[in-house]
């Protein structure tokens, strides 16, 4: 869903971008709360990671292919206000060097991307979670049917767009058919890797899952006929794995991805790129501003070899995306640190 240049007008893009520079001034703030010495370095890996699976298109109906958006996933893991800025680290990154996303789109794409998905996913989430048993299973199915949702609402998102700023001629029932159509199928296979990688993590370090803080249920005990709360344990449940087992993992896990599994990616167009091009929707697409970049089209310039040249594209991307996104959250992190020093309260 990556809208490249030319598929909406300036005034549109203009405003969108408005809107996703105000977004992430408030994730900038929010996730101060959210990360700590903890969660910081997840953050990076999980920027990273979401850039890995998303060179990972699967095959949906009609020789179209659907690839992760991410923010579901971020949101449950890292919080909303973080998962805003991987998925927006991730968009910048791919739009940069990879050529993938319009550059005067990028604030299109953060508000359909990394905005939308986030809200509507972790809004649903945390829904589920309110009704279903206080379990770690309930995690994973309400992560399931939360980035199942987040997809087609991002595809609702951008038809809404187009409809406001488009700049041709087509009709909007036509594209909200097809868009949503398609995406509903995506939405799938965004649900499944989701709901497995948050089960996977909830399984090892549930400590380190944001959406599943608090998820234990406190025991309760019956004194002089009325129910109140056990007292909580004073030792905390050891962990399965420590957190540089579960990073380095985490990150040897995406370069694989990157680097090997994504030359047997699905070579179909996306669900955007085919409703555009059945549609006409492209019409007025422009080329992208780094078409000459050394790794345009997720490919390393003047290496001939297309599983090497892809290959080590993604390695350098994934490398890229986790030092980038690292930067930003440890300064938040050391800037949350700042907030609270003897120092800033009197102390």
């Amino acid at each position: 869903m990556h809208v490249p240049d030319g598929f909406i007008d300036a005034p549109t893009s203009a405003v969108t971008g408005v809107v996703a520079a105000g977004a992430l001034a408030v994730s900038l703030r929010g996730a101060r709360r959210e990360l700590d010495e903890r969660t910081a370095p997840l953050a990076g890996l999980v920027a990273a990671f979401i850039f890995a699976v998303q060179m990972l298109n699967f095959p949906v109906a009609a020789g179209t292919s659907g690839h992760l958006l991410g923010g579901a996933l971020a949101a449950i893991l890292v919080g909303p206000y973080t998962a805003v800025l991987c998925v927006s680290v991730v968009l910048l990154m791919q739009g940069v060097l990879f050529a993938d996303g319009g550059l005067t789109a990028l604030g299109v794409n953060i508000t359909d991307m990394a905005i939308v998905t986030t809200v509507v996913s972790y809004a649903v989430f945390r829904g589920l979670l309110a009704v279903l048993p206080r379990k770690r299973r309930s995690v994973t199915v309400a992560s399931f049917v939360a980035a199942l949702v987040s997809v087609p609402a991002a595809a609702v998102a951008f038809t809404l767009i187009y409809a406001v700023g488009g700049t041709t001629d087509v009709s909007i029932g036509k594209v909200a058919t097809a868009m949503i159509g398609v995406h509903v199928l995506i939405g799938i296979g965004e649900a499944v890797i989701t709901a497995l990688t948050v089960g996977a993590v909830v399984a090892v370090r549930p400590d380190l899952v944001y959406g599943a803080r608090g998820l234990r249920q406190r025991l309760r005990l019956r004194v002089n006929g009325e129910l109140v709360d056990a007292p909580a344990p004073t030792a905390p449940v050891a962990a399965r794995t420590s957190r540089r087992t579960l990073w380095i993992t985490g990150l040897v896990t995406s370069l694989v991805l990157a680097g090997f599994v994504s030359f047997y990616a699905s070579a179909n167009p996306d669900g955007l790129e085919k409703v555009a091009h059945d549609k006409g929707i492209d019409k007025k697409a422009k080329q992208h501003t780094t078409a000459d970049s050394p790794l345009a089209d997720y490919g390393v310039k003047d290496i001939s070899d297309a599983r090497l040249s892809g290959g080590l594209a993604g390695v350098i991307g994934v490398g890229v995306t986790v030092v980038a996104g690292s930067a930003v959250f440890w300064a938040l992190r050391r800037r949350r640190a700042d907030d609270v020093s003897p120092a800033s309260t009197g102390v």
